[in-house]
């Protein structure tokens, strides 16, 4: 049974990672929420908006099956339009029940956002408006973020609020070579580079952090 919205392809892949017809369903609801939402929030680049399913809600759910099985925190920063945080809590419900999940937005806007979603699925998940930067210490064993900084970059603002062994899913572009060279410069990391199951020239950098250089 295919999705709102979300052509065969994309429903086959969806089984692929494991999620159901009722958590599709649910992604189907996302998807119009984002849709309606972005008409006055830049939730998504309009360019985008024709493409959700697979730029955007694919793109997002793909992280889930790579985490680790844990009652921990997936700390998602720079949440925006819950790429991929809020899709990877719906996922979840499937895949990975145990984990709990925050999400780290400074826009009010698009917490708002993130907060109606959360409600109208009955998430458990917590939003914090504010800056990462400015975040108390989330203890997580799992961070993410999409599109939002370099790899150097990301690992600073994961580091402080990561636990012991955790780890860092990051996607990039067709650059994640340099920038995994780029980052060992300051920080000594392992990364495994997975396939993305929507652009053969992206990575899923699957990152755990060892310590400043």
């Amino acid at each position: 049974m295919s999705s709102p919205g979300a052509d065969a392809s994309v429903c086959d892949r969806l089984r692929t990672l494991g999620v159901s017809r009722e958590t599709r369903r649910d992604l189907a609801r996302f998807a119009e929420l984002l849709r309606h939402w972005t008409r006055r929030v830049n939730l998504v680049a309009p360019s985008t908006v024709d493409h959700l399913w697979e730029r955007h809600i694919l793109d997002s759910a793909q992280l889930c099956v790579l985490s680790p099985r844990t009652d921990g925190l997936w700390l998602d920063i720079g949440s925006g339009a819950g790429l991929p945080g809020l899709v990877c809590a719906l996922v979840a419900q499937d895949i990975r029940p145990e984990t709990q999940f925050a999400l780290v937005e400074s826009d009010r806007r698009k917490c708002a956002f993130l907060s109606t979603c959360v409600r109208e699925f009955g998430l458990t998940a917590k939003i914090h408006t504010a800056r990462i930067e400015e975040l108390p210490s989330q203890s997580a064993t799992v961070v993410s973020a999409r599109a939002l900084a370099p790899l150097t970059r990301l690992i600073a603002l994961a580091q402080p609020h990561a636990l012991p062994g955790a780890t860092f899913l990051f996607p990039k572009g067709a650059r994640y070579m340099s920038e995994i060279a780029e980052a060992q410069a300051s920080w000594r990391f392992t990364a495994t580079a997975h396939p993305s199951i929507t652009d053969p020239a992206a990575r899923i950098l699957e990152c755990q952090l060892a310590a400043r250089v």
